[in-house]
């Protein structure tokens, strides 16, 4: 190798030494690029004998476009978030696409941290749950940039939708309470919830109104959020004597994690004696022998593959209408139900 530093190996440098032609070290480095297995072998030889790297903005100035798809979403405190976006930098991963992750619980940041993200010619944007309101959405789409949501409400035209099936999920938990022997029915949330949460209430709710036997469930909006949400709930739901509910379902595992603690703590009432308990999501934290929560799954790994494909797509035919894709649940059942 000569004097020169890796930094300054260029695609030429590399081309020389490997005895092919500059478009063909380019192609080598481009995914799904068509190249000879003679051709790569050559080049990947050639570039590790030199150390070249791809400078991969510089490659995105040029042809305006990279391979960063944005990933945004408000706050890690949600273990069914964490996991989702695990996956989310999976399955791009197996595309060659980088995530470049956006934390937005700010909504004073909004603007600056948008103008991050289309700074480095983003080629997408994945929006999660919990993330900013449809407007940043629109900015990306007045741009061009291809966006998919992941448990959102559709409301926005050219763009794809990507939700567990949150009404499947509502009702299954109203049906498993009310087979149990639920009479006394709660479902539990917070004021500041996601779409997502909301559907569950509302899927909940609409079962025991067409039930055999027409039941109806008392709301509990909680004014802080996650763990502590479900002990809020517990406190003012378990504490009456007359009314107590039996059957109580949770818009998320963390809220029914805090609400079972809750229960045992501080009024000493066990589940499934002494009322049903119903999460949401199957966190790892649920199937820990301290919780056995019986819950509705919801599966990261499905949605993440069905966020990243419709977006590889959406980014091939920008312009096509926008559709919602609905991701199965099922009922994991532990020892909180009967």
């Amino acid at each position: 190798m000569d004097s020169k530093s890796k930094t300054s190996v260029t695609s030429v440098d590399v081309a020389n030494l490997a005895g092919v032609s500059r478009s063909a070290v380019s192609r080598t480095f481009t995914p799904g690029a068509s190249v000879s297995p003679e051709t790569r072998e050559k080049v990947m030889a050639a570039a590790t004998a030199l150390g070249y790297q791809v400078n991969i903005l510089a490659r995105s100035m040029i042809q305006g476009q990279s391979n960063l798809v944005g990933v945004v979403i408000s706050g890690f405190q949600d273990p069914f978030r964490v996991s989702l976006l695990g996956e989310i930098s999976r399955k791009l991963g197996e595309h060659a696409m980088v995530p470049l992750l956006m934390n937005v619980e700010d909504p004073d940041g909004l603007s600056d941290l948008l103008r991050i993200l289309l700074s480095y010619q983003i080629t997408g944007v994945i929006m999660t749950s919990g993330a900013p309101p449809k407007a940043v959405a629109q900015e990306y789409l007045r741009r061009e940039v291809a966006v998919v949501m992941i448990n959102r409400d559709r409301d926005l035209e050219g763009v794809d939708v990507i939700n567990c099936d949150n009404r499947a999920g509502g009702e299954l938990a109203a049906k498993t309470l009310i087979e149990g022997g639920a009479r006394a029915l709660a479902f539990v949330n917070t004021r500041a919830s996601t779409f997502s949460g909301i559907a569950r209430g509302k899927a909940f709710h609409s079962y025991l109104k067409k039930a055999a036997s027409p039941r109806s469930a008392v709301d509990y909006l909680a004014d802080t959020a996650g763990y502590e949400a479900g002990r809020e709930a517990a406190r003012a739901l378990m504490a009456k004597t007359r009314g107590r509910p039996n059957g109580v379902f949770c818009a998320t595992d963390l809220m029914a994690c805090g609400f079972l603690d809750a229960a045992r703590s501080e009024f000493g009432l066990c589940a499934p004696d002494d009322f049903q308990l119903i999460g949401f999501d199957d966190i790892a934290l649920a199937g820990l022998d301290s919780y056995k929560l019986t819950t509705i799954r919801q599966d990261p790994g499905a949605l993440a593959a069905r966020a990243v494909d419709s977006l590889l797509e959406r980014m091939k035919r920008f312009t096509t209408p926008g559709c919602l894709k609905q991701v199965p649940v099922s009922l994991v059942r532990r020892a909180t139900t009967r």
